[in-house]
Formats: C-alpha cells, structure tokens, sequence
C-alpha cells in the first residue's frame, strides 16, 4: 500500500547508483505490484527498518543501552561515571 507523497522540499533526497540488471529488476518489480520505482523502494525500505528497529523505531533515536549496544561498552566504564554523577 502505497503512502501519499508528501512535498519534496522538506525531504532529503538519497541516491543510489545501481547495476543495469539491478535497475531493470527493480522496474519488473515495481510494476509488477502496479507502483512506481520510487514508491516500491521506499516501502522496501520501510519493510526492512521496521524488520531491523521493529515498529517503534523513534525510539531508537535515544540513545541507551539498549538500544546501541556497542555504545554501551564504551559508556560502561570508570572514567565515564563521572558524568553520571553530576
């Protein structure tokens, strides 16, 4: 199910050089499920935030322990406890 577009000027915009084969797969693909290639990469892209963040990923945008961590190790250690003590 497709999105509404949403005005272009308050989204950044991503490029991505793809092989011809990869190219001509994605527009069998898209048309296929009857959307344009645009539209087919960004649900594609969707599918596989929400598969790696799960469905609540504004809350990966804090950080914490849980949800990086490698930074977690680097926070866990004498010299940065100080700071939890101010």
């Amino acid at each position: 199910m497709a999105r509404p577009m949403q005005p272009t000027a308050k989204r950044p915009r991503i490029s991505v050089d793809v092989p011809p084969e990869v190219r001509r797969r994605l527009r069998l693909a898209a048309a296929k499920r009857d959307l344009t290639v645009r539209q087919y990469v960004l649900e594609a892209i969707e599918e596989q935030l929400r598969e790696d963040l799960g469905e609540d990923s504004e809350g990966v945008l804090t950080l914490t322990a849980k949800a990086d961590p490698v930074l977690a190790e680097l926070w866990d250690n004498r010299k940065d406890s100080e700071y939890d003590r101010l």
